[in-house]
C-alpha cells in the first residue's frame, strides 16, 4: 500500500536536504570566493567578489609573465656585452625578476599523485586476494586473520609514528629519497588495506557460489575466475576501494611530515601547502587556490567513477 506525502512534509524534507547541502558546501564556496577576490576586497562577507582575480590560478598553473625590472645602466651592460653566454644574460636577468620564489604547485601535485594513484592500486590489488581468500576459502585461523586486520585499524597512527620512524632509520631507508618514498608508500597501503579487505569480503560474500562452481565446471582455475568472474561483478566496490585508498593517501599529512621532512623536492601537497601557508609568500587568494585546486581531483574521480558505484550485478545471473 503506497502511502500519499503530506505537501507540508515534503517542503520540510526539501528544505532540510537543501540545508545539509549548503553546509556541506560552504567551506568550499568560501574558499573558491577568497581565492577569486584581491586583496582590498578579502574583509566583504559576500561570497561574490566586487572584482574578479584570476591572478592566484595563473600564477599556480605558470600561466602569467615574472615581471623583470632591470637598471638601465645594467641593460646597457648586458647590450654591450656581446661575448657573454645566455647562461650569464639569464643568470644576471634572474636577480631582478619580481616576485620569483613561487609556488612550485605541479611538482607537488605530481608527487602527490604518484603516492595516491601507487598506493591506492596496489592496496586494491591486495585487498581483491586478500578479500577472496577470507571470503570464499576454509583455512586455519582465517576468523583470527580477518578479525586481526580490522585491530589494525583500531590503532591510531600518532601511535604508530615512533615505531614505524625506527624501523625507517634502521632498515636504512631514510638515507636515500627513494627510499623514503618507498616505505611513506607502505604505510600508505598499511592504512587503508583493513578497510579495503573488509568492504570487498563482504561484497565477494554476496556473489552466489554456483557462478564460482560453473565457471570452475568450464576449465577456470582460481586465479582466473578472481580476474573473469569476481573482478567483473564487484567493479563498483572495487571502485569505491580505490577512491577511499587514493582519498587517504591524498590528504594524508602525519606521516608525510615525518618521513618527507628532509627531502623538499618529494613534499605532498598537504605539507606543501602548510609550508606556503608559513612562508612569506603567504597570500589567502594563492593559498586558496591552491586549496581548491587541491581537492579538485578527489572530487573529479568521485564524478568519472560515479556511473560505475552501482550495487551488485549478480541479480538474475542465477535461477534459484
Amino acid at each position: 500500500m503506497v502511502t500519499k506525502r503530506s505537501p507540508l512534509r515534503t517542503v520540510l524534507f526539501t528544505l532540510l536536504v537543501l540545508f545539509i547541502v549548503l553546509f556541506s558546501l560552504f567551506p568550499f564556496l568560501q574558499m573558491l570566493s577568497t581565492s577569486l577576490k584581491y586583496q582590498w576586497d578579502w574583509g566583504n562577507p559576500s561570497l561574490i567578489p566586487t572584482k574578479l582575480n584570476t591572478g592566484a590560478y595563473t600564477e599556480l598553473l605558470g600561466l602569467d609573465k615574472q615581471q623583470v625590472d632591470i637598471p638601465e645602466s645594467v641593460q646597457k651592460l648586458l647590450d654591450s656585452q656581446k661575448n657573454m653566454t645566455k647562461a650569464q644574460r639569464e643568470k644576471i636577468i634572474s636577480t631582478y625578476v619580481q616576485g620569483n620564489e613561487r609556488f612550485p604547485f605541479f611538482k607537488y601535485f605530481s608527487n602527490s599523485l604518484f603516492f595516491s594513484v601507487i598506493s591506492a592500486f596496489v592496496s586494491l590489488v591486495l585487498a581483491t586476494f586478500g578479500a577472496y581468500s577470507i571470503s570464499r576459502m576454509k583455512y586455519r585461523g582465517q576468523s583470527l586473520i580477518q578479525r586481526g586486520v580490522l585491530f589494525v585499524y583500531m590503532v591510531g597512527g600518532i601511535l604508530l609514528l615512533i615505531p614505524l620512524y625506527k624501523i625507517h632509520v634502521l632498515l636504512g631507508f631514510s638515507t636515500t629519497k627513494g627510499g623514503t618514498g618507498f616505505f611513506l608508500m607502505l604505510i600508505y597501503i598499511v592504512q587503508t588495506l583493513p578497510v579495503s579487505l573488509y568492504m570487498l569480503g563482504n561484497t565477494f560474500r554476496t556473489i552466489p557460489y554456483s557462478i564460482e562452481e560453473a565457471a570452475f565446471i568450464e576449465g577456470y582455475g582460481r586465479i582466473q575466475t578472481i580476474l573473469k568472474i569476481i573482478v567483473p561483478l564487484s567493479f563498483g566496490a572495487m571502485a569505491t576501494v580505490f577512491i577511499y585508498s587514493f582519498m587517504i593517501a591524498w590528504n594524508e599529512y602525519l606521516f608525510a611530515s615525518v618521513f618527507l621532512k628532509s627531502y623538499n623536492d618529494l613534499y605532498t601537497l598537504p605539507l606543501a601547502l602548510k609550508a606556503l601557508f608559513v612562508s612569506k609568500n603567504a597570500i589567502w587568494d594563492r593559498i586558496m587556490a591552491a586549496s581548491m585546486m587541491t581537492a579538485l581531483p578527489v572530487v573529479v574521480l568521485f564524478m568519472f567513477v560515479q556511473r560505475f558505484l552501482t550495487g551488485n550485478m549478480t541479480d538474475g545471473g542465477v535461477k534459484e
